[in-house]
């Protein structure tokens, strides 16, 4: 009994979803690449390409996304009324 698995049923990772939409769109946008190059080695180089251009996606979000929201946090902490301490 072999359990049959769907791509709805799984969840595609960004990454995955991302690289898929690069190769149709690149595919569409050069068919006569396609004419010259052949079928294999189009859909080589497209890959390729796609490849290379989803190559910083992460799932996450970047560090620096995460840094900059400490960042503003921080700085609506210290904009803040100031606590003045008297003695």
């Amino acid at each position: 009994m072999a359990k049959s698995k769907t791509k709805s049923a799984k969840s595609i990772s960004l990454k995955k979803e991302i690289s898929q939409q690069l190769t149709a769109q690149l595919t569409t946008s050069l068919p006569a690449l396609k004419e010259i190059l052949g079928e294999k080695k189009f859909e080589n180089r497209i890959k390729k390409a796609a490849r290379l251009l989803t190559n910083g996606i992460k799932e996450k979000a970047p560090k620096e996304i995460k840094q900059e929201k400490k960042k503003a946090s921080k700085k609506k902490t210290e904009t803040s009324e100031p606590v003045i301490v008297e003695k």
